[in-house]
């Protein structure tokens, strides 16, 4: 037995929990640069401002019902995520984190009659220690508990699907569209062929999908019938390939500012290879203009820069980062975007040096913890190589970002009695 907890409208959601002004007021938060609607509340919703939106478009719904409008602010979500999962892992034998505000538990052993009272207290929990607000669907697979909670979110905020007949009727009143793991290429395979819901794709011929969904299909449809076929993941696989790119609040011409970026987006992937104790060997880094922006000069390209050994060390990631963009970077353009990504990454504990290798490997990995523990105390970037810069005009474009309440300082909430 698995349950899926989600949390309702995450990110705004996490902005309620320290602005209370918010509560029953329409908001949405905005992806980077400000471009993008990502989050918005059910109020949001209800008129009709779409996700994935240009926020631009709506100018006069917001002005019109006064749309609470605000800055994605990753810190603060990244945080209220982990205070979720850590209420759920105390709470639960087993927890796969399926995303930032996902999670699945095994519900294993707990008799049918204490389910219902089991999640809600869940709910409760997460709720009165967090402040976010949870739906919780229990199903026998993985892939109905998504159906379950896909019903909570609509009703009560917790549904037990497990009977035979609800599990059917949930199944005929769900879109094909809202299945896991369906997305919008498989909807137009199966639209062309009749299926329109669940129940029609779960009573499909067997063969038949395996050869038009492949073995990803028969095993979605499987877990549509009550057999499982994924199990808990509760020792996540460490990523093969990590990126950090960003599109810049403004256009950037000079090669030093290009620099800075390069510098922060290399600290960005080294901190999250020893994050999950690992090295990597091959750095590349991409540069392009606004393809958008037509009436400018287009250019864009990629570098390929292969260490002799594997490293996570800040220092040496940047650097290899700082030489592929000045193999690449040509003046006279306008550039809008800048990434960096790491592959041929191993574990830290099986890197293979040579036979002239002098590097004192000890020293650089103490420097590398020593930083990483005071930038967790002090803040990200309090300790940071000097080629990441100080002003750094080019960053996001961030306009109506809230304080980082919980991994800042100086925004912490300060009650005066």
């Amino acid at each position: 037995m698995f349950a899926l907890v989600d949390c309702n409208n995450f990110y705004v959601s996490c902005e309620r929990v320290f602005n209370p002004k918010l509560e029953k007021r329409p908001t949405i938060v905005l992806s980077n640069n400000d471009g993008c609607v990502i989050a918005r509340s059910n109020e949001a919703k209800d008129l009709g401002i779409l996700m994935g939106e240009p926020a631009f478009k709506n100018k006069n719904i917001y002005k019109k019902h006064k749309v609470a409008i605000l800055s994605s602010n990753f810190a603060l979500y990244g945080d209220m995520s982990q205070r979720v999962m850590s209420v759920l892992s105390q709470n639960s034998s087993a927890l796969e984190i399926y995303s930032i505000d996902e999670a699945f538990i095994d519900l294993s052993g707990i008799p049918v009659k204490k389910l219902l009272s089991e999640i809600k207290y869940l709910k409760t929990t997460v709720e009165q220690w967090t402040g976010i607000p949870v739906s919780i669907g229990v199903g026998i697979t993985k892939t109905l508990a998504k159906v379950a909670n896909h019903v909570a979110k609509r009703s009560t905020g917790v549904k037990i699907l497990i009977d035979s007949r609800e599990v059917k009727k949930s199944l005929k009143n769900l879109k094909v569209e809202d299945i896991w793991g369906v997305g919008s290429r498989l909807k137009k395979i199966l639209n062309s062929f009749g299926i329109k819901n669940a129940l029609e794709l779960s009573n499909q011929n067997e063969l038949w999908v395996q050869k038009y969904m492949t073995i990803v299909g028969r095993r979605l449809q499987l877990e549509l019938k009550g057999i499982i076929c994924y199990q808990l993941e509760t020792n996540p696989t460490n990523k093969k390939q990590i990126c950090t790119s960003r599109s810049f609040g403004q256009l950037v011409e000079e090669f030093s500012k290009l620099e800075e970026a390069a510098s922060m987006y290399a600290t960005r992937c080294a901190e999250k290879l020893r994050y999950q104790h690992s090295c990597a060997s091959v750095i590349k880094v991409f540069i392009q203009t606004n393809s958008f922006r037509k009436q400018l000069l287009q250019y864009r390209n990629i570098s390929f820069i292969k260490l002799p050994i594997p490293t996570n060390s800040t220092l040496k990631i940047t650097k290899a980062a700082l030489l592929g963009l000045k193999t690449i970077f040509k003046s006279g353009y306008s550039y809008h975007k800048l990434g960096v990504i790491i592959e041929n990454i191993v574990p830290d504990t099986n890197i293979q040096t040579h036979l002239f290798d002098n590097q004192n490997y000890k020293v650089q990995k103490d420097l590398m913890a020593a930083m990483d523990k005071i930038n967790s105390i002090n803040g990200q970037d309090t300790v940071k190589v000097a080629s990441q810069g100080f002003r750094q005009p080019w960053k996001m474009r961030q306009v109506r970002i809230s304080p980082c309440y919980t991994t800042r300082w100086n925004d912490f909430i300060t009650v005066k009695i």
